[in-house]
């Protein structure tokens, strides 16, 4: 059950100088849903019973499809209500529109239980399960994208990743995303990447739940303030076959009774960090659905490239799908996952990222022998496609367990039907190679 919230006397005064309210929430594949609300009314319906919506807007896929054969939502259950309940702790004010209010919600069923579908509730479920091993995990995330024209081509072509050049090429819209940023989410900084108008930012590390709202935060402010520029923001994987990819990297440690639980053991990853890493490599191939869910997202997986090919493991190794970074300061000791694709839901990247860790810790699992150098021609290579990453990720009992196991079911049905309209379209390549050859 959701538990009921008072509102604190700060939110009651800032409402009375707002007109209107988003609850906000997300579906599937992290696209950002919600309702505009008039400020006056908010407060009664958020203690109410909620703001009401069709279910089947859970169940859908990129275009807007209703996806045939969940076992969570169908035509067989009438497609019913559920209800978006806010979660008052992450109200914010819209920076780009000062007289409305922002809140993240909750998704519950008439019976007032969490949605299956809800993946904040998936991630929420994740967090018990690491809870009852008595541990919460703190999560930094970076996320890329592409600042275009409208049309998708590129406005800014140098590339110099950290240039400041570049970043000053940008302004307005740069310093306007800075500033946005900063007062809508925890925002640790911003920079130009490897492509043409490509940026990242980064996340202030947090605990997890708050890393995967401000993310969720940071991809709807980014669109917004590039669409109020003129342009177009991008979190598309892989945009340009010349140019760099886009990610979703998670930077996670675990804490027990507030101390740092990855805390290096003489200068080597500690037991338990090992286990987290032993269940991320043991689990990547099929977890890694839940962080590249797009036909487009499986085109970064290549090597030389900055992102990951193969299932691997070393230390302050950027050709490592698995990274681990130890620091002089323990609180900073953490470990990288470095598969996830800037397209993804944060929600189900992280609760599946620490699903894995979960299992490893558990399964008291050990790693193989750390890499060293280049690894993109070592280990096992990721999924090469959406399509293999499905079966991979129907496979694991274990991360199915612990995600949810109708969850995880509905989620990979979602993403086969990306999968099979990808498959049944003919493209321009193939109709440029083979119609006169043939």
């Amino acid at each position: 059950m959701v538990p009921a919230q008072t509102p604190d006397p700060g939110l009651l005064e800032r409402l009375t100088n707002l007109e209107e309210v988003e609850v906000a929430w997300s579906d599937a594949f992290g696209h950002a849903q919600g309702k505009r609300i008039p400020a006056t009314q908010f407060l009664d319906r958020a203690r109410g019973s909620g703001f009401a919506f069709c279910e089947a807007s859970l169940g859908w896929n990129t275009d807007g499809t209703v996806v045939d054969g969940l076992r969570l939502t169908n035509w067989d259950g009438g497609y019913p209500d559920v209800y978006a309940v806010p979660d008052l702790s992450t109200f914010r004010t819209v920076p780009w529109r000062p007289r409305a209010g922002h809140v993240i919600a909750d998704i519950v069923t008439h019976d007032r239980r969490p949605s299956l579908l809800d993946p904040r509730a998936v991630l929420k479920r994740v967090l018990a399960r690491l809870a009852s091993h008595g541990y919460t995990a703190k999560v930094g995330v970076e996320l890329e994208f592409y600042l275009l024209d409208p049309d998708g081509s590129p406005f800014q072509n140098d590339i110099h990743a950290y240039s400041l050049q570049n970043a000053n090429a940008l302004d307005p819209l740069i310093t306007d995303l800075y500033e946005t940023l900063s007062a809508f989410t925890h925002l640790e900084g911003v920079q130009t990447e490897y492509g043409p108008g490509q940026v990242e930012t980064n996340l202030v590390y947090t605990d997890a739940l708050e890393a995967a709202d401000d993310a969720a935060r940071l991809k709807y402010a980014t669109r917004e303030v590039a669409r109020n520029h003129g342009k177009l923001a991008t979190f598309m994987a892989k945009p340009f076959t010349e140019y760099s990819g886009s990610s979703a990297h998670l930077h996670i440690s675990l804490w027990q009774d507030g101390a740092p639980a990855f805390a290096a053991d003489r200068g080597a990853e500690n037991e338990l960090a090992l286990h987290a890493i032993a269940g991320l490599l043991e689990h990547l191939p099929s977890i890694t659905l839940f962080g590249a869910h797009s036909v487009n997202a499986y085109r970064r997986f290549v090597p030389d490239s900055f992102a990951p090919a193969t299932v691997t493991w070393s230390r302050d190794n950027r050709s490592a799908a698995v990274r681990s970074l130890i620091e002089a300061d323990p609180t900073a000791t953490r470990i990288e996952l470095r598969s996830g694709a800037s397209d993804s839901n944060p929600y189900w990247l992280v609760a599946s990222a620490l699903a894995a860790v979960i299992a490893g810790i558990e399964g008291r699992s050990r790693p193989p022998e750390r890499g060293d150098g280049n690894l993109y021609g070592s280990g096992t290579a990721l999924p090469e496609s959406l399509g293999v990453a499905i079966e991979l990720a129907t496979r694991d009992d274990t991360i199915a367990e612990i995600l949810g196991e109708d969850s995880v079911h509905d989620f990979a049905a979602i993403a086969r039907s990306e999968w099979q309209q990808y498959v049944g379209h003919v493209s321009d390549w193939e109709r440029q190679r083979y119609l006169v050859r043939s």
